[in-house]
């Protein structure tokens, strides 16, 4: 790799020991503050650690953190990679990745879709994957059509290869514009945010997996890589059973996302598979944690897509724990708990917790569901008899409680 100017290396050197003295004091993890102070120091630091790096950006709504970690895990077959593991997905969560394994030729980063544009544009990077857009954030995200449209835009004129859901219509208009695509089936669970045609404003006609605009061209495209229940098939048509340890349909979509990725980089399913077979837990998603007799297996739901694939993991005969706030990063608008079907916890004992709380429990109410309201998750679990325990919860919720266990991993 061509060395840094002498400028770059002394920010990054700077924000590399800030991140450390952010852990050690205990502050944090290191993976946004240490990117800050780069950046302060030289404005165009991404752009020069992004140099000579073979580079995938990865974004969606929803699964950009597992999907990173999946293609991190197969792309360490062939040599270091750079990422940010812990979902710090704007620039100076990349400047603290990169500048943390600065001797690593390739990098995959977990992009927010409302900075892939520019993300894209300052590294320059090869390759692309784009998974799904869907409601999220209401008082602050742009709206998910202009989202795609500023996808287009981006990706307009580039050789930049893109790994794309075509089941998912807004991500497939929004690729669609790209030198070369390669089309997933990775299927679309949540539909509700993509009924009309984002090319014309038709209605778009569904049938199984297949959709197409009614009143113009826009249709989906064919795939190379089909998500064939526990299976995938690749573009020469041959099918390999998945068997990876992370649950859920849309972590069988993630997988197959990251083998697109990692044939992009050249590495072949046979590989990459055994690589992605090895991954337990993400950022605390899926890990079991355990107090006082009660296993509590950690899963993360931030939206009403999200809440779909998160009832699809749970399991249907165990109590389950729901926690629900609104600082920033989630976004202060609770009305998307409104589009959430929740319906499909009735039976089930249900405990409620969370700084809104009370907002999750009177639509609960409305659903008909029962549930035992607690003021602390402490209080959630302890009421829980010993043995095993779903809970879900959003973003911040879904910190506090790994805090709460030492962030376990």
């Amino acid at each position: 790799m061509t060395q840094l100017p002498l400028r770059a290396q002394l920010a990054s050197a700077l924000g590399r020991s800030a991140a450390t003295l952010s852990r050690m004091t205990g502050r944090g993890d290191g993976s946004v503050i240490g990117g800050r102070v780069g950046l302060m120091l030289e404005p165009d630091l991404l752009r020069k650690l992004a140099h000579d790096r073979k580079l995938a950006l990865v974004s969606a709504t929803n699964g950009k953190t597992t999907t990173t970690r999946l293609i991190t895990s197969a792309l360490l077959d062939l040599g270091e990679v750079a990422t940010n593991a812990f979902g710090a997905n704007m620039p100076a969560g990349h400047v603290s990745a990169l500048s943390q394994h600065k001797d690593a030729p390739y990098g995959v980063l977990e992009v927010d879709e409302k900075y892939l544009p520019e993300v894209l544009d300052t590294t320059g990077a090869g390759v692309v994957c784009l998974m799904n857009l869907s409601r999220d954030q209401m008082d602050r995200a742009a709206e998910i059509w202009l989202l795609a449209q500023k996808w287009r835009r981006a990706l307009s004129g580039r050789p930049t290869h893109v790994i794309a859901n075509c089941d998912d219509p807004l991500v497939t208009w929004g690729a669609s514009t790209a030198a070369k695509v390669t089309w997933v089936a990775g299927g679309q669970r949540w539909k509700e945010d993509s009924w009309c045609c984002p090319e014309c404003g038709g209605p778009l006609d569904r049938k199984d997996a297949d959709w197409a605009c009614r009143e113009c061209t826009f249709h989906r495209p064919e795939p190379q890589w089909i998500v064939d229940d526990e299976a995938v098939i690749d573009p020469r048509g041959q099918r390999w059973l998945l068997d990876i340890q992370l649950p859920g349909q849309a972590n069988r979509s993630n997988a197959v996302m990251a083998l697109a990725v990692a044939e992009a980089f050249g590495l072949p399913v046979e590989r990459a598979l055994p690589r992605l077979r090895e991954v337990t837990s993400v950022a605390g998603r899926y890990t079991m944690v355990e107090r006082d007799g009660r296993h509590a297996r950690l899963l993360l739901s931030k939206n009403p897509a999200g809440w779909l694939e998160a009832f699809d993991v749970a399991d249907p005969r165990l109590p389950v724990i729901l926690s629900v706030n609104a600082q920033g990063p989630d976004g202060r608008d609770t009305s998307w708990l409104w589009d959430v079907d929740y319906r499909i916890l009735r039976g089930r004992p249900v405990f409620v917790t969370g700084e809104r709380r009370l907002d999750l429990a009177l639509r609960l109410d409305v659903a008909e569901v029962p549930f035992v309201l607690c003021e602390t998750f402490s209080e959630a679990l302890a009421m829980q008899p010993p043995g095993r325990v779903d809970v879900i919860a959003n973003y911040t919720a879904f910190q506090q409680i790994r805090s709460e266990f030492g962030r376990a991993v």
